[in-house]
């Protein structure tokens, strides 16, 4: 017999308790600047927030963790997390991404 190698994954996942949302980034849209598909069924402009300007890099299609603003709740938002593709595939797997359908 084989033994297989396991790789375990550590996913974040969004806490209700802190008003974080799923989303996918749609479109680009220059400084610092995107417009997210959110899990409830918005379409907000999201920013990334200056302390993660370089950390986050974030392309179309990725998913990401945001959090809404207290004004302007439905129109614009925070980015707080972006995905990879293994931790993607997980939340796929466990449904948390059933919203994209």
């Amino acid at each position: 017999m084989q033994e297989q190698e396991v790789t375990q994954t550590r996913v974040r996942v969004p806490r209700e308790s802190d008003n974080e949302i799923l989303g996918v980034i749609e479109q680009m849209l220059g400084a610092s600047r995107v417009r997210v598909r959110c899990m409830d069924g918005h379409l907000r402009m999201g920013r990334i927030p200056g302390k993660l300007k370089r950390k986050i890099w974030v392309r179309e299609d990725d998913v990401v963790i945001v959090t809404p603003w207290e004004v302007q709740s439905d129109e614009k938002c925070d980015i707080i997390w972006r995905y990879t593709k293994g931790q993607v595939d997980w939340l796929a797997k466990k449904g948390y991404l059933d919203f994209m359908r």
